[in-house]
């Protein structure tokens, strides 16, 4: 009996030998039982022998005593009894016969089972040496599977190095894309639709094929499902977690303090999970960033948390960092840390101006100083209370307005004479004879923002002693776009639809002028790319995380974000450029 395909031989085979051993007992115990039978039989034969031997007498004793009456009465008896007998021994000999043949019956299966037994062994045996062979070349396998997985993984940590390097160069905007997990408001229609499309609505339909590839399965009524792919710097799938996304962000935090401006822009539609990922979870409206699980935290705190660790490890009165916080709602400006004469912050309207080095300011913008994290972050909570939001179809807590919110770092640096590359040479004497060195206060307001002349990414200040060079975080949240029949807003909230998809639009313009490389790029037909000209068209090493809903019903919203995504990674804006820091001399 050969074994199952799939079975373990050896199991099989001693299960073969556990049956034929039952089997063997078996038979054993019918002998003894036949044997055990014979000898009752034995027995029984010996009484009754005892019992013709008694009726004899007794059958004599009548015939004399009663004569041929009797005489023939127990000559039928005896012939009776005779034959009982004779049946008795024919019996007792075909019992005798029946056990001869059962035990030869037995002594024959004995030595079959036998044979089967030791070849069963003998299989076995064989199956085993072959098992060890197969998992001598399994383990070798294995092997060769990790040392080609290991290789795999360094060629591609090689390649992605290589690719951010060609990034570097190019000056191309980084794009990571993020999928999140299927919600149960994705269940909930904008309007009413049929129970079975409601189930297509509800169907996953973009994936993570990878960590860098975004797999989107198109269909359309009637037609065949098309697969399409983009490709992205990185992938993330709905499982993985906030601490995989800053992973990827923070590296540009240290080119912050390495000179170079950083923003980070979250897009996508409403509902896909940008302000979770900027920000974190939401507790009743309300953004918690002391939560207890500092897994869930954004991009945001963590920035923060990481800038100010690495200011840390610097010398001490050498960095100070500013903040401000301005919303964009319908395409005007707002401060969201200004503050009325009481002290009490409130939202006021700014605007957004182009300076004579070409770079985008907000004059009276407010800048608040802060020492660490926790200022930081309460003086954007302040802000956060004062954003617009409205509740939609899609969203219950719909962000209605663009936030940018900026951290800006002033590095200070004591001494005589100061170093500067040769590119920045003739940036740095004319900026060293226009501007003077201020030291902040712990509120800029509009008055010292204004007086400094210019509020450009980078300003190089300098008097004989003292010398300061300004870096720029922005990181931005930008309100979601929407299908108006899905959201189902109407009024007030189908303004600022508008002027939300008007300023996503005008966004998508910019990119493509950039990547056409057009002499005019319309930075002016929104204030959102007004204010964000210097990250976007600047110098300024750009992340944009795409951020898109995984569900049939946001397919086309998706979509559109992919391609948006796919636009920015082909603008190509030169090399970043780094902004040297002044170095004291020896003698100092």
């Amino acid at each position: 009996m050969r074994p199952r395909r799939g079975l373990d031989p050896g199991s099989v085979w001693a299960q073969r030998l556990r049956q034929l051993e039952q089997q063997l007992r078996t038979k054993e115990e019918r002998i003894v039982v036949l044997e055990t039978e014979n000898a009752a039989l034995h027995l029984k034969l010996a009484e009754y022998q005892g019992l013709a031997g008694r009726s004899t007498n007794e059958v004599l004793q009548l015939y004399a005593a009663r004569g041929g009456q009797q005489k023939l009465q127990r000559s039928s008896l005896v012939t009776q009894l005779h034959r009982a007998i004779k049946r008795l021994k024919q019996d007792l000999k075909s019992l005798h016969s029946f056990a001869l043949e059962l035990s030869k019956e037995f002594r024959r299966q004995s030595k079959t089972c036998l044979y089967q037994v030791l070849a069963a062994v003998q299989g076995v045996q064989l199956q085993n040496e072959a098992m060890q062979m197969f998992q001598i070349k399994a383990f070798d396998l294995e092997q060769s599977l990790q040392e080609v997985t290991e290789r795999y993984e360094k060629e591609k940590q090689k390649r992605r190095a290589l690719h951010n390097s060609l990034v570097e160069l190019r000056g191309n905007i980084r794009v990571h894309c993020r999928i999140r997990p299927l919600l149960p408001f994705d269940d909930a229609a904008g309007h009413l639709i049929s129970q079975d499309r409601q189930r297509n609505f509800s169907e996953k339909v973009a994936y993570a094929a990878d960590d860098e590839t975004v797999l989107v399965k198109c269909s359309r009524p009637g037609h065949a499902s098309i697969n399409k792919t983009f490709q992205f710097e990185r992938v993330y799938n709905d499982s993985e977690s906030q601490d995989a996304v800053f992973a990827d962000v923070a590296p540009l935090l240290t080119s912050l303090l390495d000179g170079y401006n950083v923003c980070i822009m979250a897009y996508g539609q409403t509902g896909s999970g940008k302000t979770y990922t900027m920000l974190g979870p939401q507790v009743e409206g309300n953004f918690a960033f002391t939560t207890e699980d500092e897994s869930e935290l954004g991009i945001i705190p963590r920035a923060t948390q990481e800038v100010f660790r690495l200011i840390s490890e610097k010398p001490p009165g050498s960095y100070w960092v500013e903040v401000s916080v301005v919303e964009v709602y319908n395409n005007e400006i707002f401060d969201l840390l200004a503050k009325d004469s009481y002290g009490k912050v409130f939202s006021i309207k700014r605007d957004v101006v182009t300076t004579r080095e070409g770079k985008s300011d907000v004059p009276l913008l407010t800048h608040e100083t802060v020492e660490n994290a926790s200022e930081f972050l309460h003086l954007v909570k302040k802000g956060l209370q004062l954003r617009v939001r409205h509740p939609t179809l899609v969203h219950a807590h719909s962000s209605r307005s663009h936030l940018v919110v900026t951290l800006t770092i002033t590095t200070i640096v004591f001494g005589d004479n100061f170093g500067t590359s040769w590119e920045d040479e003739q940036a740095s004497q004319r900026l060293n004879k226009e501007v003077s060195c201020t030291f902040p206060q712990k509120t800029r307001d509009s008055k010292s923002a204004s007086s400094s002349g210019t509020s450009s990414p980078v300003q190089v200040e300098a008097t004989e002693k003292i010398k300061q060079v300004k870096t720029r975080l922005q990181l931005v949240d930008l309100a979601g776009s929407e299908c108006v029949g899905m959201s189902g807003v109407t009024g007030a909230a189908l303004r600022e639809t508008s002027f939300i998809n008007r300023s996503l639009s005008a966004l998508a313009d910019v990119l493509g002028a950039i990547a056409e490389q057009r002499s005019h790029v319309p930075y002016r037909n929104s204030k959102l790319t007004h204010l964000l000209q210097d990250s976007v068209g600047g110098d300024a090493k750009l992340l944009v995380m795409l951020c898109i809903s995984p569900g049939q019903k946001y397919l086309t919203e998706s979509m559109q974000s992919l391609g948006f995504g796919t636009r920015a990674r082909q603008v190509q804006r030169g090399q970043a450029k780094k902004k040297n820091f002044p170095m004291p001399s020896k003698a100092k």
